[in-house]
């Protein structure tokens, strides 16, 4: 409710305050008209897929998890889309940029971005617009409501300094994971994963971890949806090889990534469960290559990295 709130309201003012030409609120007409069709339709709107969805009472007051295209707030998932694309992106984009990379028109595009930079969750340095940290403020209330994160912090802590390596969490957002948790062990080469940060999930051991947890009846619809980019000359691109990976990492409960996401890293992850059985995100230790074999991490991060997230799990059900 906050986000509505602030976006809602920012979007309110700048139409009032930051005076949009009679084109510019031509094309938002039009734009929302656009939408209103597209809504039509379907009748319906389902919820984001992934793990970072609709919290239970919300799901529970949808009924079948869709809401009315007479509910959906158009401007707000418009505001929504601007902010990931400068996660799916550039930290740094040009007005023409956002409203490409969103399916905006310039003028509703400059609408948002004036609202965002109105409400301090972004700012103008000339052609450019860059978000600022308080948009961290929107994932880190639902994640400290939660709570989980909290208390994996010491077990990934102790894990970190065990064996003397960077380790992080991750949860699954659409196609995407979001680091949520972490700590860095400094060294002279480490692996530089910070908390918000967002990357392919086809490529890191927590995406396939959590993707391979997914649902069987969803899995056609994620292997048409997913778009596999290469990120090096390593990251497996064939749809056909990425479902047997998946199917692999379900069969054994853990990834390990070789290079696929970064010249000169791989990664392993293992899932944490809820009190329920379902998986809430995956726990992840990086190491440059330079320092370990993949050999090496089965043999001797995999266990390790397995008992903290059993312990992890188990310090959730209490």
């Amino acid at each position: 409710m906050q986000i509505l709130v602030i976006l809602m309201i920012g979007h309110q003012r700048a139409g009032m305050d930051l005076g949009s030409s009679a084109t510019e609120q031509q094309g938002h007409r039009m734009t929302d008209a656009s939408e209103k069709n597209k809504k039509k339709s379907s009748g319906k709107i389902g919820p984001r897929s992934g793990l970072m969805t609709a919290a239970a009472d919300v799901e529970e007051s949808l009924g079948d998890d869709v809401v009315s295209s007479r509910d959906y707030v158009s401007s707000l998932a418009r505001g929504l889309e601007v902010l990931r694309a400068f996660n799916r992106t550039r930290r740094k984009m040009t007005l023409s940029e956002v409203a490409t990379e969103t399916g905006n028109t310039r003028a509703g595009a400059r609408r948002i971005l004036l609202t965002l930079v109105r409400e301090g969750y972004a700012v103008a340095d000339g052609r450019l617009f860059d978000l600022t940290p308080q948009v961290l403020e929107l994932g880190f209330s639902v994640l400290s409501s939660k709570g989980a994160w909290d208390i994996a912090r010491p077990f990934i802590e102790h894990l970190s300094e065990d064996i003397r390596e960077s380790v992080s969490a991750a949860v699954l957002d659409d196609d995407s994971v979001v680091y949520v948790s972490g700590t860095q062990f400094h060294r002279v080469i480490s692996v530089g994963i910070t908390v918000g940060r967002r990357f392919p999930a086809h490529a890191t051991a927590t995406g396939r971890v959590l993707l391979s947890a997914l649902p069987d009846d969803q899995w056609p619809a994620m292997l048409d949806r997913i778009t596999l980019t290469r990120m090096t000359d390593r990251t497996v691109t064939n749809k056909k090889e990425f479902s047997k990976i998946l199917q692999g990492v379900r069969e054994k409960g853990w990834a390990l990534v070789d290079q696929e996401l970064e010249v000169g890293l791989m990664s392993i992850a293992a899932p944490v469960y809820r009190s329920s059985g379902s998986i809430i995100g995956a726990v992840n230790v990086g190491i440059p290559t330079l320092r370990m074999t993949p050999e090496g991490m089965v043999n001797e991060i995999l266990p390790k990295l397995q008992a903290t997230v059993h312990d992890i799990s188990n310090a959730l059900r209490r």
